[in-house]
């Protein structure tokens, strides 16, 4: 190995990044081609031999820059996709020449106690018990399945089946409820559990499930059970009534999981842990920017109480794709459901819990190391500064859409989602496609409780007012043209 080589090719990669990070804040932000396009360029045969390293990165950001959504931009604002912090970017960087399979504790004590580090300060700033295990997944799909595998381990042990051994067939049956407008990486978790679809609970009109319901359909079920709940609603960012369905749920013998993937990142504000606007779960949504007070209990208080969680931090923590995290409040549950033993694998002596004991892989980078540079380059007031920002910038958004002719906010603006109509269906579509179109900014379309919407989830730190300005400028613009 010549290290010359790597410095080469580093530093070529080095400046082609820092080009496209330096271009964010005034190039357009769609693509400039589609699939096809990128192709034309880069669809021909494997080379008949080796290639200069660092011509290879060349060439490939020449190829790929012209087919590259300008997702880490302040003007993007579809899904929810944050951004990256510097200092998690750079730890990204270093993961990858490191190159450790993060697995072991044994093998890999650097990133093995940098992980640690980072789940214990993350349950600190989320409040969730200390005792937890944290681990490190993909992204949200597989934090919430892996809060669910536990949750199904725990369940069916509770009235004597281990599912480890036994398998499904035969098992005694497992009620899954869960609200009517949870998000469909839950339905993925649970289909590939052997769930099948949840039993639904129904909504009210921000999303939130109301509890009589949640109650009368524990009151009926007759076994195992669990509650899923949200933090964070899709396209009104509400959260479920946590402490009251949580206590409800217990008192049936549930076991709770929270579906927070951009949401959970609100228990870190003050502002908004306890006053978030979870509601009671009845009474329409004003639309005003102000939510909904819901009585005391309401939004995210209570949250902790829950049995597993699953959140992202390349949402509202703004590291690098990617990077789900799995929070199960019962460790040897955890372990129990998901970790393995062979001679080959070399436990840490002190027989605590691997890290892929906690996750579904066993091959794995360490994803929890950018986490770590994150939370140690924003602090505990950073953290909350981030957080309360984006919610400041969906609101002023919202603010500014509502002054456009036709325009209807047709949400509660409790967090970082906006929901905009444009008053037809017909409309709407046509102003977010023009919007698209011109590509200044990225809002994405959506249909809600039986509108068309322009959806815009607000998830990049490094979204400014000049951002919020230009995209309310930029919709106008589409609202114009669409009115001739």
């Amino acid at each position: 190995m010549d290290p010359s080589e790597y410095r080469r090719t580093l530093d070529r990669a080095a400046v082609h990044a820092l080009d496209w990070i330096t271009s964010l804040p005034d190039r357009t932000v769609r693509p400039e081609l589609d699939v096809e396009g990128v192709l034309a360029a880069l669809d021909r045969p494997l080379p008949a031999g080796p290639s200069d390293p660092a011509g290879v990165v060349d060439e490939l950001a020449a190829l790929a820059g012209p087919g590259l959504m300008a997702m880490p931009s302040g003007r993007f604002f579809g899904w929810v996709i944050g951004g990256t912090l510097p200092a998690a970017m750079g730890a990204d960087w270093l993961v990858s020449a490191w190159d450790q399979n993060a697995a072991m504790r044994y093998p890999t004590p650097a990133t093995a106690a940098l992980e640690q580090v980072a789940g214990t300060w993350l349950l600190d700033v989320l409040g969730l018990p200390p005792e937890s295990d944290v681990g490190f997944t993909t992204g949200a799909t597989m934090a919430n399945w892996t809060g669910l595998a536990a949750a199904r381990a725990w369940v069916l042990d509770g009235v004597g089946w281990d599912v480890n051994t036994a398998g499904l067939t035969g098992a005694p049956q497992v009620t899954v409820l869960a609200g009517a407008e949870r998000h469909t990486s839950l339905d993925l978790a649970l289909r590939y559990l052997g769930f099948g679809t949840p039993t639904l609970v129904d909504a009210d009109d921000q999303g939130r499930i109301l509890v009589d319901d949640l109650r009368a359909h524990l009151d009926r079920v007759d076994g195992p059970v669990i509650a899923c709940l949200q933090a964070g609603n899709l396209h009104s960012g509400a959260f479920d009534p946590m402490r009251a369905a949580i206590a409800l749920a217990h008192e049936h013998g549930a076991w709770v999981h929270v579906d927070g993937a951009f949401g959970l990142w609100a228990a870190a504000s003050p502002a908004f842990r306890a006053a978030v606007g979870g509601g009671s779960g009845s009474g329409p949504g004003s639309g005003d920017g102000e939510g909904s007070d819901g009585g005391a209990g309401s939004g995210l208080d209570g949250i902790e109480t829950a049995d597993s969680w699953a959140t992202d931090a390349h949402k509202t923590l703004n590291v690098p794709y990617d990077c789900g995290v799995a929070i199960v409040s019962r460790p040897s549950v955890t372990r129990a459901a998901l970790g393995t033993s062979t001679a080959y694998l070399i436990r840490d002596p002190a027989d605590v819990s691997e890290p892929f004991d906690l996750v579904p892989e066993m091959s794995r980078r360490a994803r929890g190391v950018p986490v770590w540079a994150a939370l140690r380059q924003l602090g505990r007031s950073g953290v909350v500064d981030l957080v309360d920002g984006l919610v400041a910038n969906a609101r002023a958004l919202a603010d500014g859409l509502r002054a456009l002719p036709g325009a209807q906010v047709v949400n509660d603006v409790v967090f970082t989602q906006v929901c905009v109509t444009f008053g037809s269906d017909e409309r709407t579509r046509a102003v977010t496609a023009r919007l698209i179109e011109e590509g200044a900014v990225w809002m994405s379309g959506s249909r809600w409780r039986g509108l068309d919407v322009l959806r815009i989830s607000v998830s990049n730190w490094s979204t400014d007012d000049d951002d919020v300005r230009f995209a309310i400028e930029a919709v106008r613009r589409a609202v114009d043209a669409t009115a001739r």
